[in-house]
């Protein structure tokens, strides 16, 4: 009589991945929010797209500080496009306007159209600045200050874990990503436009305040902003069409939305809405600007999501039987061979 029973999987021959947590992370991470701290307090906030990835970087090496030096370096070999893409997507900015007038009137005719029924026929950031601004800092200054520093850091923080999650994700991000800040420069080129503080200052508005970093004033850290200042000193000051700070915030949220259970839907949403206040009432951007930041987002989606599943049907076309594999995706280990099953006889 025999008795055929389960096969019993291999045993594993290859060495134990060592545990990233415990006393380890926790010290790396706490001397790298030292660092962080420190960094910011003397130098400024990290705005500048190859200080924030450093500070990414070696974020990410902290938390997995257990893991191979190669590991950390093919994160760098990763990141050093992106944040080069980003360097000169910054730079080309100061070149949008090519020495011509920048559009500004018919950005103030469309919000007053919008919103003039309930402003009393003023733009939205002339009424927000009349009715919240005041020589002394309060709290939502303070709030208003941190919402517009997260622009800088919160795409790359999520792209950076994306990255060390799901690889084929991340491509998926950057792709999105990248398109949308590609789609934003050129306009920035072909429709250069000034934000409400320009408008202000050149006698087409009502006096309006550039009021981003003023917030940090109530910790007593004003030199929380240095970076930051001195980039607006130094861009130009013609790059208001589409805000791509707002559309940043709504790509991020759009882009894990479905991944995120629906009572979360709310606060995710909470962010794009909150940016959007930030950079009406400090001066930053029209309403106008805003909405036209949101369809670049949806159109990036759109182009993007159409472009891969075209890429991916013409791969099925030239190889039907076997697909070339997606070259972002992270192969699976080789499954190893199932052992025939164990007979007893008796």
């Amino acid at each position: 009589m025999s008795v055929a029973t389960d096969p019993q999987p291999p045993a594993r021959t290859e060495p134990s991945a060592a545990p990233d947590g415990g006393r380890r992370r926790v010290l790396a991470m706490t001397l790298w929010g030292l660092a962080f701290v420190a960094g910011w307090l003397g130098i400024g906030l990290p705005t500048d797209p190859a200080y924030a990835f450093l500070w990414i970087w070696a974020g990410t090496i902290a938390w997995n500080s257990s893991r191979p030096w190669r590991s950390h370096l093919r994160f760098a070999r990763d990141w050093v496009p992106v944040v080069l893409l980003l360097a000169v997507y910054n730079l080309s900015r100061g070149f949008a306007d090519n020495g011509a007038t920048p559009h500004a009137y018919e950005l103030i005719v469309a919000d007053r159209v919008m919103f003039g029924w309930a402003t009393g026929g003023q733009v939205p950031t002339t009424w927000l600045q009349e009715h919240l601004y005041r020589p002394e800092v309060h709290w939502w200054d303070v709030a208003v200050s941190w919402v517009y520093f997260s622009h800088f850091v919160v795409a790359l923080a999520a792209a950076a874990v994306l990255w060390l999650r799901d690889r084929g994700r991340w491509a998926a991000f950057m792709r999105r990503w990248g398109f949308l800040c590609a789609t934003g420069l050129v306009t920035y080129f072909l429709y250069p436009a000034a934000p409400p503080w320009w408008a202000a200052q050149n006698g087409l508005l009502e006096e309006v305040a550039r009021i981003s970093t003023r917030g940090w004033k109530a910790f007593g850290m004003h030199g929380a902003g240095n970076l930051l200042n001195a980039g607006q000193i130094a861009s130009n000051p013609v790059a208001a069409m589409p805000s791509l700070h707002t559309a940043f915030a709504l790509f991020v949220v759009l882009f894990f939305l479905r991944q995120t259970r629906r009572r979360w839907w709310p606060l995710l949403l909470a962010y794009p809405l909150a940016m959007t206040f930030t950079l009406v009432y400090s001066g930053e951007h029209y309403v106008i600007d805003v909405l036209v930041g949101w369809a670049y987002v949806g159109m990036a989606f759109l182009v993007v999501g159409l472009a891969e599943r075209w890429w991916a049907a013409r791969k099925a076309r030239r190889s039907p039987a076997e697909p070339d594999p997606d070259p972002d995706a992270v192969a699976d280990p080789p499954a190893a061979a199932e052992p025939p099953p164990v007979t007893a006889t008796r």
